[in-house]
């Protein structure tokens, strides 16, 4: 057994080891054969055989914005109208978090009642985190956003809160609907995997123009944008959760004479409900991964600011507003967590307590909006924080990367300088001289030895389009790119989630780390990246292994801690050091 590993490890390295070395060859004599023999084709795609994609993309778009008419209306009025069906609720959760409700416009705008208080969202967010969990979760969601009022990102934040509380429900049920017809209808899921995938490996950008050419410029856009990247997490999920419901579960329900509507609503998806509310979470998040890049198209709030410091290159802003987007995304992601294990209690009989008893919570976050509300027509400080007592820490980041930057310079370029010339270019310059034929046929072959057949035609296929729309050499620049920060995030990833996993104090401290560099937007630590190291492939690269690292440290971490402790206690009985095991 041990001899044929090693013929087969042996004969995998060979493979690897001689495709490199006839991939080196190819890059440095064909394109001088191909000019001496009049066959430039083998290494330049012919602009002649490059599909009209962009043009029939283009053409689609004006034709459905323009031409296209379902008879009563046009499709132009139709996404108007979801665009104002989104608009109405969106208007209100603004009106109530920060812009007060007002009758008419203008200047001949009356108002009928001002927003929430600070004080009142305050206690409606500690009353949440004490419903969900404890006076712990409390405390921390409270404290968060105190922190949001207190360093001057209240304004901001609000309009970012009423974005994600029109984008979370709207995202959740329609992923939870689309999920539950996944798991009835085989053929619905078939056909709906692919455009998942779809969704979700299609960068944003590119859906964010005919957004725009539907939707137009505003808000309603970003909401669209933001609910298209945060609902395919919720129908994967969904569809897992309820496939993972236990079939004594179900079989119960069947047998109780349950129809299957019932059987769906009234089974299935409560005992589902934990999963679900994974699935709420990540909506959650990714919602609040999208408003730098939604703040583009006209979401305004928190993401607006990020992408005005980074504009204007002013470091302490934009880490001040990134910030302030971490924490919120904390505060949201420990309340849905909690909401996602909470266990249910027994609450009182109706006919034993009045209701202000049995909603307790609900009835003081009642009151003090109540309270807050008549009290803020005297005392202004009550509805707005004062700014007078509002702090700021720009100055202190832009002061702090200034100090590194001054001070360690050298040592940064010495670093930058050394990646770049023994490592970066070199990657990019052998994948950069791979001609397309060869590429084609070696992704093909790769796609052949890890999954056979069906996978080589995958490859081929998609390689191929790619080079027909005169994208190869492109792709190869990314290509080299993300596979450079993978490795380099694998090397710092593998080892601290090893740590983490092993040891429960690392665990704490890598895991807020980690916490901090998945809710921190990529453009915000692109500020102080682009300040110490400028433009350029190096500060593109740290940028990419800051947003993989997070991934890479808690799927080791996860793996190695779900190891059968069996197994663990046969490496050690049989002589294995620390390493090998």
């Amino acid at each position: 057994m041990n001899r044929m590993a090693d013929i087969l490890a042996h004969s995998g390295r060979l493979f690897w080891l001689g495709l490199f070395a006839a991939t080196w060859a190819v890059s440095a004599y064909l394109p001088d054969f191909a000019k001496a023999s009049g066959a430039k084709w083998l290494v330049k795609y012919p602009t002649a055989w490059r599909l009209p994609l962009k043009t029939e993309i283009s053409a689609a778009m004006k034709w459905l914005v323009e031409e296209a008419n379902f008879g009563l209306f046009t499709f132009r009025e139709l996404t108007r109208g979801i665009a104002w069906i989104v608009q109405i609720p969106y208007d209100f959760a603004r009106s109530a978090l920060i812009e007060g409700f007002e009758r008419g416009q203008g200047s001949n705008a009356v108002e009928i009642a001002p927003s929430l208080s600070w004080i009142a969202i305050i206690a409606a967010v500690i009353a949440m985190g004490h419903y969900a969990r404890n006076w712990r979760l409390a405390a921390l969601v409270g404290g968060c956003f105190a922190y949001l009022v207190i360093f001057g990102q209240w304004d901001s934040a609000m309009i970012t809160l009423a974005s994600v509380l029109i984008a979370v429900p709207i995202g959740a049920a329609g992923g939870l609907l689309l999920g539950i017809a996944a798991y009835r209808w085989t053929w619905f899921d078939r056909m709906l995997r692919p455009i998942l995938d779809l969704m979700q490996t299609v960068p944003v950008f590119a859906y964010l123009v005919p957004i725009l050419f539907l939707f137009g410029f505003g808000p309603v856009s970003a909401l669209v944008a933001t609910i298209i990247y945060a609902m395919p997490p919720m129908v994967r999920v969904t569809t897992l959760a309820l496939r993972g419901v236990a079939d004594e579960i179900r079989e119960f329900g069947v047998m109780t004479g349950c129809s299957r509507r019932q059987l769906m609503w009234r089974v299935l998806v409560p005992s589902a409900a934990p999963g679900l509310m994974v699935g709420v979470n990540q909506v959650i998040m990714l919602s609040l991964n999208m408003v730098i890049i939604a703040s583009m198209i006209g979401a305004g709030g928190l993401g607006y600011d990020v992408l005005a410091s980074l504009r204007r290159l002013d470091i302490g802003a934009g880490l001040e507003a990134g910030i302030a987007i971490v924490v919120m995304a904390i505060a949201l992601d420990r309340l849905s967590q909690a909401f996602a294990k909470r266990a249910q209690t027994d609450e009182p009989d109706a006919g034993q307590v009045g209701w202000i008893v049995r909603h307790r919570w609900l009835s003081t976050v009642i009151a003090v909006v109540a309270v807050t509300t008549l009290i803020g027509f005297f005392v202004p400080a009550v509805q707005s924080y004062p700014e007078p007592m509002i702090y700021t820490t720009g100055p202190v980041w832009a002061d702090m990367v200034e100090y590194i930057n001054v001070n360690f310079f050298d040592e940064f370029e010495a670093a930058k300088t050394f990646m770049l010339s023994y490592f970066l270019l070199p990657v990019k310059r052998f994948l950069g001289g791979v001609p397309w034929a060869w590429g084609v046929g070696i992704v093909t072959l790769i796609g052949w030895r890890f999954g056979g057949w069906r996978l080589a035609r995958l490859a081929c296929l998609l390689s191929l389009f790619i080079a027909a729309n005169g994208l190869w050499a492109k792709a190869m620049v990314t290509v080299y790119l993300c596979g450079v920060s993978v490795v380099i995030a694998s090397l710092i990833g593998i080892p601290l989630g090893v740590l983490a996993a092993e040891n429960e104090r690392a665990n704490r401290v890598i895991g807020a780390f980690i916490d901090t560099l998945q809710t921190l937007p990529s453009f915000v630590y692109l500020i102080p990246v682009v300040m110490l190291f400028r433009v350029g492939d190096f500060s593109a690269m740290i940028a990419v292994v800051l947003y993989a690292l997070a991934p890479a440290v808690r799927y080791v971490a996860h793996g190695i801690r779900q190891i059968d402790p069996q197994m663990i206690e046969a490496g050690i009985v049989s002589g294995c050091t620390r390493w090998q095991l």
